[in-house]
């Protein structure tokens, strides 16, 4: 590989100097955990987002679990969700003691698919869980619809969703405000900003903030911040079961500093979305392009094409790798890890999950990150085309 040709990986975070300077506030404050810096980056978070409760925790998962657990989930319940995600989604449900139900996705999107939700509603739905899938929009006037007529929470998995728009009312708004009732993010380096990693709960329901806030700090009844600020001894108590999901001051201040170039980031993915666009319908015939509905507006936290059967998922990816490109298969499926196939806490009742399974054998995520020039994207393409002219 000649230097004009370095390593181009399938992801990159975008940090400098500003959040390098942003994580010694508090590390010379001598205040490194959840704090100031954390209650600060949630008001800015809930501001960007249109929400009016925004919690920090200590990753997606985290955030996921107590979503469900507000909402109601219990041992033995069922909720509704894709395979096609990262195990985390699947893995959260049962985390709650409680079944995940699957449902195929929209081969176009990669999100769930709204008319298959209502076959799959039993006397044991207690949610309907789904994700904005490498930060495309789902159709959730639909599936707000279903649950409405149902009377059941949506939680959404929005990992990858921070900085995506849906046209909600004939205004575009951001996901997150939320529209379902709990909408949950990511900061892992993969997203589309990161505090190395972390979580985020938005709500419109203060009580349910206030239980995030109880049961990601083990369910201690006084907070750091007050016990630590008393002018009198306090005693806490544990009044419930808690865990341990707290976000800290350094992850924070690192993260306030993301969210103040999201805007910046989110519109050169956009760009380089449609570069990608322009390029492989010149360069390739038959290569499945992903598709943006008219009422959703992507981060494209990542950029998934689909191969035409005849070709090698596998050797193609290896051919590239060979020439110093990273790319990803297209997104697993929960139900076919060995978690889930040598166990049965999950049901997809009698639906079929073909179009979850295309997915992940028939696509690949291209490389796509913030600082990303023209030649090296160019160069993806090619070798991309050279690879499908091989295999």
């Amino acid at each position: 590989m000649s230097p004009a040709e370095q390593f181009i990986p399938v992801a990159k975070p975008w940090l400098d100097e500003r959040e390098a300077e942003a994580a010694k506030r508090p590390i010379l404050s001598g205040w490194v955990t959840q704090g100031p810096e954390v209650a600060t980056f949630e008001q800015e978070f809930a501001d960007y987002v249109g929400a009016q409760y925004a919690c920090a925790v200590s990753n997606c998962t985290t955030a996921l679990h107590l979503a469900l657990l507000a909402v109601g989930v219990q041992p033995k319940d069922e909720v509704i969700t894709v395979s096609h995600s990262y195990i985390a989604t699947a893995n959260s449900i049962r985390y709650c003691g409680a079944i995940p139900v699957f449902v195929d996705i929209q081969p176009e999107t990669f999100n769930i698919n709204p008319l298959l939700i209502e076959g799959a509603i039993t006397a044991h739905t207690r949610a309907i869980l789904c994700v904005h899938q490498m930060g495309m929009p789902c159709d959730m006037k639909a599936i707000i619809d279903i649950a409405q007529r149902h009377s059941i929470p949506v939680v959404e998995d929005a990992a990858c969703a921070i900085g995506s728009e849906i046209l909600w009312k004939e205004q575009w708004e951001k996901m997150g405000k939320p529209h379902g009732d709990i909408a949950c993010f990511s900061f892992h380096p993969r997203k589309v900003i990161t505090t190395g990693d972390g979580g985020m709960l938005t709500t419109s329901d203060s009580d349910w903030d206030k239980q995030f806030r109880l049961w990601r700090q083990h369910g201690m009844s006084i907070p750091d911040t007050v016990r630590h600020g008393a002018k009198e001894v306090v005693f806490e108590s544990y009044p419930e079961l808690g865990y341990n999901y707290r976000m800290t001051d350094i992850q924070a201040a690192v993260g306030r500093e993301q969210l103040k170039r999201l805007s910046e980031i989110v519109q050169r993915r956009r760009f380089l979305a449609e570069r990608y666009q322009q390029l492989l319908t010149k360069e390739i015939n038959g290569i499945g392009l992903p598709d943006e509905p008219m009422w959703a507006k992507s981060n494209w936290q990542s950029y998934c094409v689909r191969l035409p059967d005849r070709y090698d998922q596998k050797l193609i990816m290896q051919f590239m790798l060979d020439q110093g490109i990273a790319t990803r298969r297209g997104i697993m499926c929960a139900h076919k890890e060995p978690a889930y196939v040598n166990h049965e806490p999950w049901s997809c009742g009698s639906q079929s999950l073909v179009e979850s399974e295309k997915a992940q054998t028939q696509c690949i995520i291209l490389p796509l990150y913030p600082q990303m020039l023209d030649s090296e994207q160019e160069r993806v393409v090619e070798v991309l085309f050279e690879a499908c002219k091989r295999y």
